[in-house]
C-alpha cells in the first residue's frame, strides 16, 4: 500500500485556484506593467474605509497606559469576562436580546466562529443547507467537518432565500442552516417576512424530525446598511436555535486584526451543552484566548462604526453609472458588493473580457450561481470615478458584436 506524507485533501484545497486571489494578483502583475492608476481592481472585500479614529486612539491608549504583560497575555480560552459581558450589554440594549456574558465566546473574526460553530455542531453524514449565491468558503468549512454541503438555487430576481426549493430538500439529516445577510455577494438583506418564513419551516421540520435544526446567522456587515434598510431583526429573537457568528472586520475596518464573536441563543435547547461544544471544537481547531488587546478595543468602541456614507457614495455611483450603460445591477441594500449580470452567458469569459479593459471582476460561478459578477466598491471613490469609461466601452463592445 503506498504512503503520503500529507494529507491528500489538505493538498487538494491548497492547490485548489481561488479567482478571488487570482485575480488580486493578476492586477498587482497588471500594475507593474502599466501602472497602478491604470487597474481598476474590484475584486476583494477589503475595507477601504479607515479605522474610526476612536479605535486608533483605543489602540494607542492602551499601549501606553497597560502593563504590557497584563495587555499581551492570554485571557480566558472563551475571551475576557467583562469583554463578553459588555459586548452582550450592547447587544441587549441595540436589539433585546436577553444575552448575558455566558452566552459569548470570543473568536479570531468570522471564519473562526463559522468553523467552530460547524465543528460543535456537524458529524459525518449530516447536512448542511446554505442558499446561493454564497461565500465560497462555506463549502471548504463544512466539508471540513465531515458533512454533507447542500445549495438551495438562487431566486436570481429577487436574490432573497428561495424558500420553496427549501422546504422541498430539508431532511431528516440537515442538521443546520447557514445564511447570511447583508449577503456576499449580492448585497442584498432579506426581508423580516422571508426570514420569518425561513424559521416557520425550521420550526415545523424540526416537530417533524424529532430534532433541532440549527440556524447559524453570519453577520460580518450587520451594520453595513443603506437608506432606509435594516437587518431585523436580531434572529435568536426569531428562533431559538440560532448561533450568530460576527466580526468587526467590517463594522471597524479590521479584517487584519481577526476579532468577532459567537451568540449561542440563551433559548436555545441544551444551551449549555451547546456552549460546552463550542469551547469544545475552539480548543479542537486552536482557536482558544482570541486576540487579547483587540478584546479590549472592540469592548470600549462598542456601537461605533467606520465611515458608511463613503460607501454609500461608491454604491451610488456605481449603480447609478453601469445602469444607465445597460448593465442589469441587483440593487445592494449592503455590505459593499455590487452583482452584476455578465453580458454573456458565461461570466467567466465575460470577465476575460472585462480584462481587456483594465477591469478585474469576480464571475459567480464560485459562488454557486452562474452567469453574474461580483464588484467590490469598498474601493476609493476616485478610482470608480476613473473605471466607468472602461464599464461603458465594455458594454459598447457587447452591443457591437
Amino acid at each position: 500500500m503506498s504512503h503520503s506524507n500529507y494529507n491528500q485533501a489538505m493538498l487538494a484545497l491548497g492547490q485548489a485556484p481561488s479567482v478571488i486571489r487570482e485575480t488580486f494578483e493578476y492586477g498587482n502583475r497588471r500594475a507593474q506593467e502599466i501602472g497602478r492608476e491604470n487597474v481598476f481592481d474590484f475584486s476583494l472585500g477589503n475595507p477601504s474605509v479607515p479605522t474610526p479614529d476612536a479605535v486608533q486612539n483605543t489602540i494607542c491608549r492602551l499601549v501606553e497606559e497597560t502593563d504590557p504583560i497584563q495587555l499581551h497575555g492570554y485571557t480566558s480560552a472563551i475571551g475576557a469576562e467583562p469583554v463578553r459581558a459588555a459586548i452582550a450589554e450592547d447587544l441587549n440594549r441595540r436589539y433585546d436580546t436577553g444575552l448575558s456574558a455566558s452566552d459569548l465566546y470570543m473568536t479570531c473574526g468570522a471564519a473562526a466562529s463559522l468553523t467552530i460553530t460547524l465543528h460543535a455542531i456537524l458529524c459525518p453524514g449530516d447536512e448542511c443547507i446554505t442558499f446561493a449565491p454564497f461565500f465560497p468558503e462555506y463549502r471548504v468549512f463544512v466539508e471540513a467537518t465531515g458533512a454533507q454541503f447542500t445549495v438551495i438555487d438562487a431566486d436570481t430576481e429577487s436574490f432573497q432565500m428561495n424558500l420553496a426549493a427549501f422546504s422541498d430538500t430539508i431532511s431528516a439529516k440537515t442538521k443546520a442552516v447557514m445564511i447570511n445577510t447583508p449577503n456576499n455577494p449580492t448585497g442584498v438583506v432579506y426581508t423580516e417576512e422571508n426570514l420569518q418564513k425561513l424559521c416557520e419551516i425550521l420550526r415545523r421540520k424540526s416537530a417533524e424530525y424529532g430534532h433541532p435544526i440549527y440556524l447559524i446567522a453570519d453577520e460580518p456587515y450587520r451594520e453595513l446598511v443603506y437608506d432606509a434598510a435594516t437587518v431585523v431583526p436580531y434572529l435568536t429573537k426569531l428562533y431559538a436555535e440560532t448561533f450568530v457568528c460576527y466580526s468587526y472586520s467590517k463594522s471597524l475596518s479590521l479584517p487584519g486584526d481577526r476579532i468577532g464573536y459567537i451568540v449561542v441563543s440563551p433559548q436555545m435547547t441544551d444551551n449549555r451543552l451547546l456552549y460546552a461544544a463550542i469551547c469544545g471544537a475552539g480548543r479542537a481547531l486552536g482557536f482558544v484566548c482570541a486576540p487579547s488587546m483587540m478584546q479590549q478595543v472592540v469592548a470600549k468602541n462598542l456601537g461605533l462604526t467606520a465611515d458608511l456614507s463613503i460607501y454609500r457614495k461608491n454604491r451610488d455611483l456605481l449603480y447609478n453609472a453601469l445602469t444607465e450603460y445597460g448593465y442589469r445591477c441587483i440593487y445592494p441594500d449592503g455590505a459593499f458588493y455590487l452583482f452584476v449580470e455578465a453580458l454573456e452567458q458565461d461570466a467567466n469569459a465575460f470577465c476575460q473580457k472585462a480584462r481587456d479593459y483594465e477591469l478585474l471582476l469576480v464571475p459567480s460561478d464560485s459562488f454557486g450561481c452562474k452567469g453574474f459578477v461580483r464588484i467590490s466598491y469598498c474601493v476609493t471613490t476616485e478610482m470608480i470615478e476613473r473605471s466607468l469609461p472602461a464599464f461603458q466601452k465594455l458594454a459598447e463592445a457587447y452591443r457591437k458584436s
